[in-house]
């Protein structure tokens, strides 16, 4: 299919590449790697012809600036790799938009760097890298905490989507995974962090109080769609702390839009479009810790989906959630 729009799309930063190299492969691949995410240019723009894909909405890589302890290097780290991608986007109009990557130490340095990137760049949204280490590397906060209200107010009102991205839990967080440090990071502690993360946010009442707020996914929807129906029929049985007027599941399908990062699975598809509502579905190929031919061949092949579903997911749905002037 031509005309695709990818929005799990990663660049680096100097300051943020090393952070990469855990889930760069070997170390033979390192090289190729680092001229890969570190590229907005030829390389990347050329995959992006190969694979028929239009747009790659672009966002740092994780943690990013969710690993800086320092709220003003981490505002450093963040402003800079937002101009880069302004700089991309401006030069590249037709080809690049941009998700802001902010410093989530406090509520309102964060919604300053949303705001300047969405008023004065143009930039569709932002993507968050989990929860964000502050001063202390044992000190984490996640964003269901009531601290973090006026931030959400900030993203309610310019009503633009955030994009909850995975991390590795800390260490001291982590005894479960002793022995198995396979188990942390992508293949499985990725969808386990985020998605308790993301299932706080749903009890938190925060889409009471901000009811066109949108979240975005990846890896399609990081294990929650084949645990939804269980999530709420035993949550009948335990309530306890749970501060949303809804059931959990309403909240997920009315609140979260999910991508095909990285998930390039009939299976895994089937059960998500069985759960989440179509309008809420899109491609994503999570470049470059996937390859784009492997997400597109997969996407242009699989026979889950109608010819009308693959541009629907493969575009138009891309083009409402980010009020983008394409047709």
């Amino acid at each position: 299919m031509q005309g695709k729009i990818a929005f799990e799309e990663h660049f680096a930063v100097e300051e943020t590449l090393e952070q990469t190299r855990g889930f760069a492969g070997d170390s033979g691949h390192w090289d190729d790697f680092t001229r890969q995410i570190l590229d907005l240019e030829e390389e990347r723009l050329e995959q992006m012809d190969e694979t028929g894909i239009e747009l790659a909405i672009l966002s740092l890589n994780a943690p990013g600036v969710q690993r800086i302890l320092d709220p003003d290097e981490a505002m450093a780290v963040a402003r800079k790799a937002n101009d880069r991608m302004a700089e991309a986007v401006s030069k590249h109009p037709a080809r690049y938009a941009a998700l802001a990557a902010l410093p989530m130490h406090d509520p309102v340095s964060a919604s300053w760097e949303l705001g300047r990137c969405v008023r004065e760049l143009g930039f569709k949204g932002c993507m968050v890298n989990g929860f964000q280490q502050v001063g202390d590397a044992e000190n984490v906060r996640y964003y269901d905490l009531p601290e973090y209200d006026s931030f959400w107010a900030a993203v309610s009102e310019l009503d633009v989507p955030f994009y909850l991205h995975p991390r590795m839990q800390i260490p001291s967080r982590a005894q479960n995974y002793e022995g198995h440090p396979w188990l942390m990071s992508a293949p499985w502690g990725f969808a386990v962090e985020t998605s308790i993360h993301a299932l706080r946010l749903c009890g938190s009442g925060m889409f009471d109080d901000y009811p066109n707020l949108r979240i975005c996914l990846g890896h399609l929807g990081e294990n929650i769609p084949f645990g939804l129906w269980r999530i709420d029929a035993r949550m009948r049985f335990s309530r306890r702390g749970y501060r949303g007027n809804k059931p959990l599941g309403a909240y997920f399908r009315e609140h979260f839009h999910l991508t095909t990062s990285g998930n390039f699975n009939n299976a895994a598809f089937r059960c998500t479009l069985e759960m989440i509502d179509h309008d809420k579905v899109y491609f994503s190929a999570d470049y470059p810790f996937e390859k784009m031919e492997d997400a597109a061949d997969w996407y242009d092949s699989t026979d889950v989906i109608s010819e009308d579903q693959r541009r629907k997911f493969g575009r138009s749905n891309a083009i409402t959630l980010f009020d983008l002037d394409l047709k």
